[in-house]
């Protein structure tokens, strides 16, 4: 599925929580962080952009080999199993 420009976004607060990619469709939210890491950790914006945003999901794409659950929403993401975020 492919995402139209008028569904994606960048998020980020005056008080310095950000999202790099933030996509709108209907009612579902679906948050993404890039991180060069290999181990990446769940961060103060994370949690503030699940909460403010009310995000349905928050994919963590990152350097290392592996894809696991981080938090209650937050999915760390491999960038070789990009592949297999799910469209909706």
């Amino acid at each position: 599925m492919e995402a139209d420009e008028s569904e994606c976004f960048h998020w980020a607060t005056h008080a310095g929580a950000e999202l790099d990619f933030l996509h709108v469709r209907g009612l579902t939210k679906t948050g993404f962080e890039i991180k060069r890491t290999v181990a990446p950790k769940v961060t103060k914006s994370m949690r503030v952009a699940l909460e403010d945003l009310g995000l349905n999901w928050l994919y963590v794409i990152h350097a290392g080999d592996h894809s696991y659950p981080m938090a209650e929403k937050i999915q760390a993401v491999s960038c070789s199993e990009i592949h297999k975020v799910p469209s909706d």
